[in-house]
């Protein structure tokens, strides 16, 4: 017999806040105060190898099989969801959950989704108190002057023409004297980074600036970033530093190799692209990237082109492996020192009907088993320019939501 899955309107909730309705969450995909939070689990596998974006397809498609669904809602969003996490490397596992129930916000419309024939659950049974508890700091699997030797080399390397540029990730650890909320980590990200995508999949956790592909109907969107500046802020300071960024021949050509990868990527499956000619300034809390927004038509008259096709063909782009990809993934294995894990990979979302939201996990932590320890992860994209006391400074700014998330938090 089949299992049901239905969707409902909640009605009018302008001010419905969808981390507020935290028990038990198990995923999340956040922005402006609009998206999805998930409750409980219904399915989870995991995926590795080099088919893992086709395994999850069919895995995916499989369990769509298996519900009959009643939607009343439809859109973008509605109905049974995915919630997805890849690893970076293909070695590593990769997590597919499909939540117990889904609450969903966007434009001012509210809806609940959720697995069973019983009784849909109120959003008051939805609530929770996070538990406060003290955090400190430790080195991660680099040291910073180890960090900066690596970026050295990498320096080297690329001057001598191996490459023309390689994204270096560091991590740091955080241990906590209790458990920790994820709950009280989103509530912060989504306060104080509401242009980022706030995500939440088998504990990984994070906001990400960076869309890898939004794929509506034939519509594909793919934000792309890199180039970045640390905020000081100043605000006429920050201004300035704005346009010294938009100027810089070091970023611009980082810049530069991931629109051209992700460009390159999405035109097999495209009748026609957009890709503007010049970047803007993207403002976050923390920091300030160069962004262009990659756009495209999927061509219907080839063969059918899912978001699972997309993200195989997109993963890695050089705003996170580097150009040419091939010898930039061999030197991040020589020069990196640790285990990216799903740090860096495809995550988000997917619906019934194939659209979804899939970023990169970026601005990111991982939990422990326990959950009384994060592995935290920042990158910075190294060309012949670049200088390793900046890049450190960088990665240091790219640490602070998460580590700001925990801090505050406690």
């Amino acid at each position: 017999m089949p299992e049901f899955i239905t969707t409902e309107l909640l009605g009018e909730h302008p001010q419905l806040n969808l981390i507020a309705m935290d028990r038990e969450i198990s995923t999340s995909w956040i922005r402006g105060g609009e998206g999805l939070i998930g409750f409980g689990i219904w399915r989870k596998t995991s995926v590795k190898g080099n088919n893992r974006f086709s395994d999850a397809r069919t895995w995916w498609h499989q369990q769509l099989n298996s519900l009959k669904i009643q939607n009343s809602v439809h859109g973008s969003g509605t109905g049974p969801i995915l919630f997805a996490s890849f690893a970076f490397e293909s070695s590593e596992e990769s997590e597919l959950v499909i939540p117990e129930v889904i609450i969903g916000k966007k434009g001012g419309k509210s809806w609940i989704t959720w697995i069973g024939s019983g009784k849909q659950p109120t959003l008051e049974e939805l609530a929770k108190i996070a538990i406060n508890s003290e955090v400190s700091f430790s080195q991660g699997s680099l040291s910073d002057e180890a960090w900066k030797e690596r970026v050295a080399s990498a320096v080297s390397h690329i001057r001598s023409g191996d490459l023309e540029k390689v994204v270096l990730a560091r991590d740091l650890i955080a241990k906590s004297s209790t458990e920790i909320s994820t709950r009280s980590i989103i509530n912060f990200l989504v306060e104080n980074y509401p242009s980022t995508w706030v995500f939440l999949v088998s504990d990984l956790v994070g906001a990400t600036p960076e869309l890898l592909v939004r794929l509506s109907k034939s519509l594909v969107t793919s934000r792309v970033l890199a180039g970045t500046i640390r905020k000081t802020g100043d605000e006429a300071r920050d201004l300035g530093l704005a346009a010294s960024l938009a100027k810089s021949s070091k970023d611009l050509e980082e810049h530069e190799y991931a629109v051209r990868s992700v460009a390159d990527a999405l035109a097999p499956y495209c009748s026609s692209t957009n890709v503007p000619e010049v970047p803007f300034v993207l403002h976050l809390a923390n920091v300030m990237h160069l962004a262009t927004d990659v756009t495209g038509v999927v061509n219907e008259s080839a063969t059918p082109v899912d978001i699972f096709t997309v993200i195989s063909s997109l993963h890695p782009s050089a705003a996170v492996c580097g150009t040419p990809t091939g010898k930039a993934d061999a030197l991040i294995n020589v020069l990196e020192g640790m285990n990216r894990g799903r740090y860096a990979g495809p995550v988000g979302w997917i619906d019934a009907r194939g659209d979804g939201e899939v970023g990169i996990a970026l601005r990111c932590g991982e939990l422990s088993k326990d959950h009384k320890a994060m592995r935290i992860f920042a990158g910075c994209g190294i060309v012949a320019g670049s200088n390793p006391e900046e890049e450190l400074a960088e990665s240091q700014a790219k640490l602070s939501p998460m580590r700001n998330a925990l801090e505050v938090r406690s």
